[in-house]
Parts: structure tokens; C-alpha cells; sequence
């Protein structure tokens, strides 16, 4: 019986230990789950297994490590649709559409998701110049225009090369209509580019975040209300010099002053 109670003694200190052991590789173990650095493909598989918020999680943390990129903030915003969060979708959508307003997938996504707010709007009054240059606008991507502009603009140069060392006058004559042509594409594919890299910069638009805002006469509570907009809705920020209200334009023209904190920066 000595024998056995001295055994029983001895092996105490060995469970003990192999129970820490235990609790320690737990720990490490979950330590290294919380520390894991996930990819772009866990926040895909996570979208394909219906876990939307992990997704967002995910690709919200991609964005922070890796920088932004449109595909991202549309994969954000098809999160947000199935959580039927519609103006978070709308407004991952929009930046996203701001990055590359050429992508079919982004645009679509977002009139999908533009069909679910309740305020909609009537593009109807816009006038026949600023829809053809929206819609040239569209055609690619800042780094596209850029791109095209040096293209053009190089073609100008070689193109007034001929025409300076041509000695044959039809040369010269079809050298020089030909250098002006691609000399006023590039200034307009300039003009493209430095639009686009502009909207990305200014960041003068936002997304209505509340179910519903009252938008007032002037920056106050006090002020007369005007009219009511609705999550989703897009507006441009006239003023946000002043702490708490910022002053908002709509696509018809309506100005009203809204709360900063309902409104979310494109």
C-alpha cells in the first residue's frame, strides 16, 4: 500500500505538469488564430459560406494592410446587400465606382442596389452635354486615360515630326491634320484623367447613412425643415467647415443643411 500511495505521489507532479502543458498549447494556439493574417481567398471562402461579417471582417482588414482597390470595396458592398444593408452596399459600391467607373460588374451592383432605397432619382432633367461626358468619363479608369493621354500625345509628336522633315507637301498637309487630331485627344483624354483623379481626391460626396434625415433652412435644429431624404441617398457636401451640420446638395439642385454624423465620405 506504501508502494502504491508513494507511485500516486510521484505522478501528481507529471499530470500537473502535462495539464499545463495542455493549458499553454491552448493558448498558443489561440493566440496564433487571433493573430492569423487572412488573405483575400478567407474572405472569398467566407462570402461563399454565407458568414458575411466575417467577409467584411476580412476584406476590410485586407484594405487596411494592402490599400484599396475596387474590387474590394464591390466585394464589401455585395457583402452588405446580402446582410441587406443597403446603404453601407451602396456606399462600398460607390467607392468602388470611383476607383473604376468602367467596370460593368460595379455599375450594375450598384443600380441593383439603388432599386432598394426608398428615394429615387430622376437623372431625366440632366442636360444632353453632362450625360455624353459622364458616359465618356466611364470609358476606363484613371490609370486608363492617363495611359491614353501619353499614347496620343506621343503619336502628336512623331506625327509633327513628319510634317517638320517631310519634304513632300501632301505629307506635310496629312501630317499636320493628323498631329492637330491626336494633339486635341489627348487634351481631352487630360481632361478625363485629371477629372477622375480629382473625384478621387476631393472626396465631395456622400452617402445617407440614417433611415431618414430632415433637411433643414440653415445649420441648426431651429431651422425650417425643407424636405426628408433617406438612407442610400447620394449627395454632395457643399460646406463642412462647421463641426456638427454640413451643407448638401441633391442631383435635382434642392440645398439643405444636414448632421455631419449621418452622413458617410464616398
Amino acid at each position: 500500500m506504501k508502494k502504491i500511495l508513494s507511485i500516486i505521489l510521484a505522478l501528481v507532479p507529471v499530470i500537473a505538469y502535462a495539464q499545463e502543458e495542455g493549458n499553454v498549447t491552448r493558448l498558443v494556439a489561440d493566440s496564433a488564430a487571433m493573430n492569423r493574417i487572412y488573405t483575400l481567398s478567407d474572405a472569398d471562402s467566407a462570402y461563399i459560406q454565407g458568414d458575411y461579417l466575417k467577409a467584411i471582417s476580412i476584406y476590410e482588414s485586407v484594405i487596411r494592410d494592402q490599400g484599396v482597390n475596387a474590387t474590394l470595396y464591390m466585394n464589401l458592398g455585395n457583402c452588405w446587400l446580402k446582410r441587406d444593408e443597403i446603404a453601407k452596399a451602396i456606399l462600398n459600391y460607390e467607392r468602388a465606382y470611383l476607383l473604376d467607373p468602367s467596370d460593368p460588374d460595379i455599375r450594375f451592383n450598384l443600380e441593383l442596389a439603388r432599386t432598394k432605397t426608398v428615394d429615387k432619382i430622376n437623372t431625366t432633367n440632366q442636360l444632353f452635354i453632362v450625360v455624353w461626358f459622364k458616359k465618356l468619363l466611364a470609358v476606363t479608369d484613371v490609370n486608363g486615360w492617363a495611359i491614353l493621354t501619353v499614347i496620343l500625345f506621343a503619336l502628336t509628336i512623331i506625327l509633327a515630326g513628319f510634317m517638320l522633315f517631310s519634304r513632300k507637301t501632301g505629307l506635310k498637309k496629312l501630317s499636320f491634320s493628323f498631329s492637330v487630331f491626336f494633339l486635341l485627344l489627348s487634351i481631352l483624354s487630360f481632361i478625363f484623367a485629371n477629372t477622375q483623379m480629382g473625384n478621387i481626391r476631393n472626396r465631395d460626396t456622400g452617402i445617407i447613412m440614417s433611415p431618414s434625415v430632415t433637411v433643414k433652412s440653415t445649420p441648426s435644429s431651429a431651422g425650417t425643415d425643407l424636405f426628408i431624404i433617406h438612407e442610400g441617398r447620394k449627395v454632395r457636401i457643399l460646406d463642412s467647415s462647421m463641426k456638427e451640420w454640413a451643407e448638401i446638395r441633391l442631383e435635382d439642385g434642392n440645398t439643405g443643411w444636414i448632421p455631419v454624423d449621418v452622413i458617410e465620405i464616398i
